[in-house]
């Protein structure tokens, strides 16, 4: 029976038996459809890729007032279509290192002060234009700009210079920071010609893909770069559809409208795994699920009323019944244990006597109100729901207001003053906290300004010695987890489903989502 199986999972994987015909004749040898199933992905992954065919996303969280600029990415679906038309210098490996894109190599000073990136030879854009070095040097000139909107401000803006010198960038720092490489990888960074100075939407890059139509916040179809440098891309065609409705989204990919979804809701997550023809991938990482106020505006700048909301929600709750176990409880801190210098603080307990008395001490006499979606994260209205119901335990009287999913990423967070949201994590923990936590940085989202923080976080950078540096996260995380405006009651694991029809799947990748947004091109249809 075995031999059997074995034969015709090899004619699944050479194209001449389809997936659904191998399910059956395997039921009719009495073989359950898990193993049969198992037997068939173990025999593609030992096949190897395959080229041609299209490869369909259903992803969530687009909207039409995104923009093709990756300046300004600030949800998934932005930062996939980035990613499937550009580059950056450098990105994630599996391991959690670097390796080369538009950059061959990388060296820095004795000092950490001084970075130079050469360039891989012979490269060049979507167009047939070949990228120099001062195409390079000239994208981290407008995303460093003082006019800028770009969401890697915050980590470029202790750059003093950036040069062309042949076929290298050379980069001069303020201040020395021994992880400026993970910095390069952010995926507002892909190099466009000209910097994209002349015109930052017109998705010409170094990526695998080359887009071909789009409507912004409802579909985007790529096609493969013919000119590409690289080994990635192993379909003709990526189709990816904005589908926000979770219920919508888990459907798409059951009936087949889809190959691949992101944020499986957590509370369906197990009865998704169980179709035979689905496969359900769940990754702890450092993304995070949070409560986000402003710390410079009323009633949120004073210190107790933020207390009092900390101390008021009950986190252990939202593990339980938001992420169904698919998680782990946060402590208002963006950091945890997938960082490598992560030092734990003393855990936040839902305590609501201790928030009676922060909220009293407050002063603050009234409701207070919380905007959220459901394309803020998943589960995010009932999030809400369950924290109205465990601040009123304390005396305080939670207000939701439920916003609509479209233009909530650029009418509703950074700019209303509490809200839902959430944070993909990032490789370090200088880059997080110079993302979203120094006072400078653009995405500053709690209008958190420290300058005992910012000094801290310099000096970080500047140290070599891993076990000091590792104090200075841990005492910047006791500040934010004291006196930051974040609430982050929760870990979110990365939830991602992908129907037979394609494989390729790399478990444990480093990162965000989709294998940090690399699935749709390190995968391949198998039929």
């Amino acid at each position: 029976m075995n031999n059997q199986l074995e034969y015709f999972s090899k004619r699944v994987t050479k194209g001449l038996m389809t997936r659904r015909e191998f399910v059956g004749r395997a039921a009719a040898m009495g073989v359950t459809a898990a193993v049969a199933n198992t037997m068939l992905a173990s025999a593609v992954r030992a096949a190897g890729p395959q080229t041609g065919g299209t490869l369909r996303m259903g992803v969530q969280g687009g909207s039409t007032t995104d923009s093709l600029d990756p300046a300004l990415a600030a949800n998934s679906v932005a930062t996939q279509v980035n990613l499937l038309w550009g580059e950056p210098l450098v990105s994630l490996n599996d391991d959690g290192g670097l390796d080369g894109r538009v950059a061959e190599s990388f060296e820095g000073s004795a000092d950490a002060k001084t970075w130079t990136f050469k360039l891989r030879s012979g490269i060049t854009f979507s167009n047939g234009q070949p990228v120099t070095a001062e195409d390079v040097a000239e994208t981290i000139d407008r995303h460093a700009g003082e006019d800028t909107k770009s969401g890697a401000l915050g980590l470029l803006r202790d750059i003093d210079t950036v040069r062309a010198d042949g076929s290298n960038v050379v980069i001069g720092l303020k201040n020395a920071n021994a992880d400026l490489p993970y910095y390069m990888q952010d995926y507002h960074l892909v190099v466009q010609p000209g910097g994209g100075k002349s015109d930052p939407a017109a998705a010409i890059g170094t990526g695998p893909y080359v887009l071909k139509e789009h409507e912004m916040g409802v579909r985007f179809v790529f096609e493969k770069n013919p000119n590409y440098w690289g080994d990635y891309g192993y379909a003709n065609e990526v189709e990816l559809i904005v589908i926000n409705d979770n219920t919508a989204r888990v459907a798409a990919l059951q009936s087949g409208q889809v190959d691949l979804i992101d944020r499986v809701p957590p509370r369906t997550a197990g009865l998704v795994s169980r179709a035979p023809n689905i496969t359900v991938h769940s990754e702890p990482s450092a993304g995070h699920y949070v409560f986000i106020m402003h710390c410079n505006t009323a009633p949120f700048d004073n210190n107790d009323l933020r207390l009092a909301l900390k101390y008021a929600m009950n986190r252990q709750e939202m593990v339980d019944k938001v992420l169904f176990g698919y998680g782990s409880v946060g402590n208002d801190t963006p950091i945890n244990s997938s960082y490598p210098l992560f030092t734990e603080i003393e855990q936040r307990e839902y305590d609501p006597d201790k928030a009676k008395f922060h909220f009293e001490k407050s002063g603050h006499d009234g409701s207070v109100l919380l905007r959220t979606s459901d394309n803020s994260f998943p589960g995010a209205p009932d999030a809400a729901a369950l924290f109205q119901q465990s601040a009123a335990a304390a005396g305080i009287n939670l207000e939701i207001k439920r916003e609509p999913n479209d233009g909530y990423w650029s009418e509703v967070w950074n700019a209303q003053p509490f809200c839902t949201s959430y944070w993909g994590g990032r490789p370090v923990q200088d880059q997080m906290f110079s993302t979203a936590y120094l006072s400078t940085a653009d995405w500053n989202d709690t209008r958190f300004f420290n300058e005992q923080f910012d000094q801290m976080l310099l000096a970080a950078r500047a140290e070599l010695d891993d076990s000091k540096r590792k104090q200075i996260y841990a005492d910047m995380g006791t500040i934010l987890h004291n006196e930051g405006g974040l609430i982050c009651p929760m870990f979110n694991d990365f939830i991602d489903a992908q129907s037979d029809r394609i494989a390729g799947w790399v478990p444990e990748v480093p990162g965000f989502a989709f294998m940090n947004y690399h699935a749709p091109m390190r995968m391949w249809v198998v039929s």
